[in-house]
C-alpha cells in the first residue's frame, strides 16, 4: 500500500478533495517506476488490462482500495490501460479508468470562466458526449467553487458519491471529469460535500435534457438534428427590422390543445408541430411566444420558475423534438419568441439555490436575494459568474435552438430594489437610490452581447412602471431592448372596456391618454395571459351588456388593439373569445367554434392579422408621431374617436363607435379626396355583427369638418371599428 489509511479512509468516507492526485497512474513514493491506484467500494477484484501485456491482478485490496505496480520502471506508465472488476455478487464491469484521462478545459477556457466572459460556456459546463485522447465518453463540468468535493452519480455507479470525485480548477471554481464509455440517455447529478460537511444532490445547472417531473435527474443528451431553416436563418442574420408587422400569438404548449380520449395528455412538439403551427399561420400571425419551456418541476408556476435554464421541459419530449418544433416553425415563416425568467429562480433542493452550500447564485441577504411575492431567490447580478451563466443561456437559445427572441419576464422586479418591499425590507445602492444599478449594468451587457452574435434576435422587455428608454440603444443610455409590454395602455383599456357604454363618455380619456407617451418607447400592444387568469375572467367575460353586445365589445376592442400603433400580442384563446379564465390543466374549449359568435371573432382576428400586414399604414410607422393623426377625440357625448394612421403617403381612417346606438350620416374630416373605401367593419355578419355598414366605402365631399377641406359621411355601426382606405380619384 502506497497511501496512508487515512487517505484511504477519505476515499471510503466520501471526504477527499482531489482523487486525481492519489488515484490512476503516479510513480511510486519509495522505488522507481509506477503506481496505479483505484478506488471501487463494490469491487472484491479487480485486474489491470494494459494495452500490450499480461494482466495483473491487484497488488493490495482492502474494502474497494486497489493498487498496481507498473512492472516497467524505464518506460513511462501507459494511459490507455483499461480495469476489470467483480463485484461482491459476482458481476464484472471492464473499461478504462478515469482517473487516467488529463483535463478536457482548456487554459483559455478556465481563464473566460474566472473571467465570467464566457459566452459559450455551454460548450464546456454540463455533460458532453466527446472523444478525449482516443476515447469516447462523457465530459461533466459544473461551477461549485466553494465545495469541497464534488461527485458525478448515475446508475452507471449506483448513485455512490465516493466514486467519480472530479478535479478542481481553483483559479475558475470548476470541477470536471470525463468518464470513457458513458453515451445519451443516462440520469445523473452533482454530490456535494460543502465546506460544513453536508451532502447535496444537485441536477446540473447547464444540464441539455432532465427527467419528467416528479424525477429531478439531469439526463446526458447528444443532438444529433439537421436543421432545414437555412433560409430564415440567413435572412434573421441581416437584423430585425421594425417596419414590419409583429403579430404575436402566446401560447402554453400544455394546454392550448390536449387528446382527451388519452387521459387529457398534452400534445408533444412534434404533435405541435402539426397542429399549432398550420393554425397560427392559417390565422396570420408572424410569430408565437411560448410561456417558458425551460424545465420547471411545478406545472402551476407555468414555467416561470425555473430549475433548468439549458433543458427545453421534457413534458412534451426530447431536446431535438423542440428543434424540430422550431424548425418547422421557420420553415413556415413563423418566428418563435420565448419567455425567459432571468429575475429569480425557486428554492427547490435540487436547483441552483445555495448550490455549492453558500449563496453561490443568489444573494445572501434576502433583503436583496429573496422575492417576497413569489417566494424565489433573486440571482446575484454583481457576480460576473452569475451574469455570465444568464447571458451564454440567452445566447444558447439562439445559437442551439435558432430561437428569434426573449421576452424578458419581471424586469420591474429586476429594476427596483424596494420591488413589493416595505421601508427596512431594502438595502439601497451605493448612492443611496432604489435602482438596482447591477441588474441595469446586467441588462445592458445582454442586449449589447446578444445583438452583437445575432443581431435578428429581439429582446422584449415585460416592464410595468415609467423608467425611461427601456427599448433604447445603450449607447443612448437605455436598456437596450428592442420592445417593451406596453401595460399602461392594456390596464387602461381593459378598464374602459369594462365599463358599461352608457358611462363612457365620462372616461374617454382612458383611451386617449395612451397617445400622450405611444412613441417614447418601441412599444407591444399585450392581452396576455396574465390578463385571463387568477380570478380575472376572461376578455368576453369582462366586456358589459348581454350576450350580443359583448361579442360587440370584444370585436372593438381587439380591432382598437390592432388600429393603434405598436405591435400586437393575444394569447391563445382570445382569438375565438374563451368563455372561462384560462386554465393550465385542460385544453382551451374549441368546442365554443361551433357557435356562430365565436367563429366570427377567430375570423376578425385572422382578417385583422392580415389587414396590418397588408397595409403598410398599420405597421410601418408604429413608434413615431409621423404615422398617427387624430381627427376627432371631443366627441365624448357619443363615445367616437376617429384617428389617421400614416406610412409615407399611405393612410388609413379608423373609426370607433363605443356605444351600442348607430350613428347615421355622421360626418367626418379626412384627408383627402376621392372615395374611401370599408376594409373591415367590425359589425359585419361575418363576425356576428347587426351588418350595418356603410355598403362598400364612400365618397368624401367638398364639405370643410373637424379643420379639413373634405368630410364623409359614415353609417356607424353599434360598437363597431370601421377601416376606411381612401383610394385616388
Amino acid at each position: 500500500m502506497t497511501v496512508s489509511r487515512e487517505t484511504i479512509a477519505a476515499f471510503q468516507e466520501a471526504r477527499h478533495t482531489d482523487p486525481f492526485a492519489v488515484l490512476g497512474p503516479h510513480p511510486h513514493p519509495e522505488e522507481p517506476g509506477w503506481v496505479i491506484r483505484a478506488f471501487w467500494p463494490s469491487a472484491r477484484k479487480m485486474w489491470l488490462l494494459p494495452r500490450s501485456g499480461s494482466v495483473q491482478e491487484a497488488l493490495y485490496a482492502e474494502e474497494g482500495w486497489f493498487e498496481f505496480r507498473w512492472p516497467h520502471p524505464e518506460r513511462p506508465c501507459p494511459t490507455d490501460y483499461r480495469l476489470r472488476l467483480q463485484r461482491a455478487d459476482g458481476t464484472f464491469w471492464e473499461g478504462a479508468d478515469p482517473y487516467a484521462f488529463g483535463p478536457v478545459l482548456g487554459e483559455l477556457d478556465r481563464y473566460l470562466l474566472a473571467e465570467g466572459r464566457h459566452w459559450r460556456l455551454y460548450d464546456r459546463l454540463g455533460a458532453h458526449v466527446i472523444e478525449h485522447e482516443g476515447i469516447r465518453g462523457v465530459h461533466f463540468a459544473v461551477w461549485a467553487p466553494n465545495a469541497e468535493r464534488v461527485s458525478v452519480v448515475g446508475e452507471w455507479n449506483a448513485w455512490d458519491g465516493r466514486l467519480h470525485g472530479m478535479r478542481l480548477h481553483p483559479g475558475c471554481g470548476v470541477w470536471e471529469i470525463f468518464l470513457p464509455g458513458l453515451g445519451p440517455g443516462l440520469p445523473y447529478k452533482y454530490e456535494i460535500r460543502t465546506r460544513s460537511g453536508e451532502i447535496l444532490l444537485k441536477t446540473d445547472p447547464v444540464a441539455f435534457y432532465a427527467e419528467r417531473r416528479p424525477g429531478t435527474a439531469s439526463i446526458i443528451y447528444h443532438s444529433t438534428y439537421l436543421w432545414g431553416d437555412e433560409a430564415w436563418m440567413a435572412q434573421r442574420t441581416q437584423g430585425h427590422r421594425f417596419d414590419r408587422p409583429l403579430l404575436i400569438y402566446e401560447v402554453h404548449l400544455g394546454s392550448w390543445r390536449r387528446v382527451p380520449e388519452e387521459g387529457n395528455r398534452w400534445l408533444s412538439y412534434r404533435e405541435l408541430a402539426d397542429w399549432l403551427i398550420p393554425y397560427a399561420k392559417e390565422m396570420g400571425f408572424t410569430h408565437l411566444e411560448l410561456l417558458p419551456i425551460m424545465e420547471h418541476p411545478l406545472d402551476g408556476s407555468w414555467g416561470y420558475q425555473v430549475t433548468g435554464y439549458f433543458a427545453p421541459t421534457s413534458r412534451y419530449g426530447e431536446p431535438d423534438d423542440f428543434r424540430y418544433f422550431v424548425d418547422r416553425c421557420h420553415q413556415a415563416e413563423l418566428g418563435v419568441i420565448l419567455d425567459w425568467v432571468p429575475a429569480h429562480f425557486p428554492t427547490d433542493a435540487h436547483g441552483l439555490y445555495r448550490f455549492d452550500g453558500t449563496h453561490l447564485y443568489e444573494h445572501a441577504d434576502p433583503r436583496r436575494g429573496y422575492h417576497p411575492d413569489w417566494h424565489t431567490a433573486i440571482f446575484n447580478y454583481g457576480r460576473y459568474e452569475v451574469r455570465n451563466f444568464l447571458i451564454a443561456n440567452a445566447l444558447f437559445w439562439a445559437e442551439a435552438y435558432h430561437i428569434d427572441g426573449l421576452r424578458v419576464d419581471a424586469v420591474a422586479s429586476m429594476l427596483y430594489l424596494d420591488y413589493s418591499r416595505r421601508e427596512g425590507e431594502w438595502i439601497p445602492n451605493i448612492y443611496g437610490g432604489r435602482e438596482n444599478l447591477e441588474a441595469i449594468d446586467f441588462l445592458r451587457q445582454l442586449s449589447e452581447i446578444l445583438h452583437s452574435r445575432h443581431p435578428g434576435v429581439i429582446l422584449i422587455a415585460e416592464e410595468s412602471t415609467a423608467w425611461p428608454m427601456v427599448s433604447r440603444p445603450t449607447y443612448l443610455g437605455g436598456l437596450g431592448f428592442d420592445y417593451k409590454w406596453n401595460m399602461g395602455w392594456m390596464h387602461d383599456t381593459l378598464r374602459y372596456f369594462s365599463r358599461d357604454p352608457i358611462y363612457r363618455k365620462y372616461h374617454q380619456q382612458e383611451l386617449t391618454f395612451s397617445l400622450l407617451y405611444a412613441f417614447s418607447e418601441n412599444y407591444i400592444l399585450p392581452f396576455s395571459h396574465d390578463e385571463v387568469v387568477h380570478g380575472k375572467g376572461s376578455l368576453l367575460g369582462r366586456m358589459p351588456g348581454d350576450r350580443w353586445q359583448r361579442f360587440a365589445n370584444l370585436r372593438a376592442l381587439l380591432a382598437y388593439q390592432y388600429a393603434h400603433p405598436g405591435k400586437k400580442l393575444l394569447f391563445m384563446g382570445q382569438e375565438f373569445a374563451q368563455v372561462r379564465e384560462w386554465d393550465y390543466r385542460s385544453s382551451l374549449d374549441w368546442h365554443l367554434l361551433e357557435e356562430p359568435l365565436h367563429r366570427g371573432v377567430q375570423r376578425l382576428v385572422s382578417d385583422l392579422n392580415r389587414l396590418v400586414s397588408r397595409e403598410p399604414a398599420l405597421h410601418r410607422v408604429d413608434f413615431d408621431w409621423s404615422g398617427f393623426e387624430w381627427i376627432d377625440f371631443h366627441d365624448t357625448e357619443q363615445s367616437v374617436l376617429a384617428f389617421i394612421r400614416r406610412a409615407g403617403e399611405e393612410c388609413l381612417v379608423v373609426v370607433l363607435n363605443l356605444t351600442p346606438v348607430p350613428r347615421f350620416e355622421y360626418r367626418l374630416g379626412v384627408p383627402v379626396e376621392g372615395f374611401y373605401r370599408e376594409l373591415l367593419n367590425t359589425d359585419a355578419a361575418c363576425y356576428g355583427g347587426s351588418n350595418l355598414g356603410n355598403l362598400g366605402g364612400v365618397w368624401a365631399e367638398a364639405v370643410p369638418s373637424h379643420g379639413r377641406p373634405y368630410s364623409i359621411r359614415l353609417l356607424l355601426p353599434p360598437l363597431g371599428v370601421l377601416f376606411l382606405k381612401p383610394e385616388k380619384p
